[in-house]
């Protein structure tokens, strides 16, 4: 159990110390650099967030796959970053960031390419900013 005084260093304090959830992880919001929109969220253990500080580029960690990963090393479309924050309690990373290409997998310039609406009988989604950068089956053969 965190006393105050734990609280208060973390949020509080200049000391770095992440908070990794039961699985290792914290969440990761990356956004251009230039324009501030949200490219993509993401999740970092510890190797990855410790490579991203180190190389200056974006280092994630799949769930999926069970497998540390840095951002284009399979499409070519890398991410620096040019900052990098924690939120208050420290458990969630925000890296603005130079990105080459697209941001998301799916071949678009950001993850974010669907728009929810409400409709009748429910929310539905609309394409919005979805053109596609590169054509993921060619880029990401299995």
């Amino acid at each position: 159990m965190s006393n105050s005084a734990d609280i208060d260093d973390r949020e509080e304090g200049l000391k770095f110390q992440p908070k990794f959830d039961a699985s290792g992880l914290v969440t990761c919001v990356a956004t251009d650099a230039a324009t501030g929109e949200v490219l993509m969220v993401a999740h970092m253990n510890d190797e990855a967030l410790r490579k991203t500080i180190a190389s200056g580029e974006a280092w994630y960690f799949s769930r999926s796959r069970n497998a540390l990963w840095r951002k284009g090393e399979t499409s070519g479309h890398i991410q620096r970053v040019v900052e990098m924050r924690l939120d208050c309690d420290q458990d969630a990373v925000w890296i603005r960031v130079e990105q080459t290409g697209a941001a998301c997998h799916t071949g678009r310039h950001s993850c974010f390419y669907r728009k929810v609406e409400a409709g009748e009988g429910g929310a539905r989604l609309s394409f919005v900013d979805a053109d596609r950068l590169f054509d993921p089956h060619a880029v990401y053969r299995k």
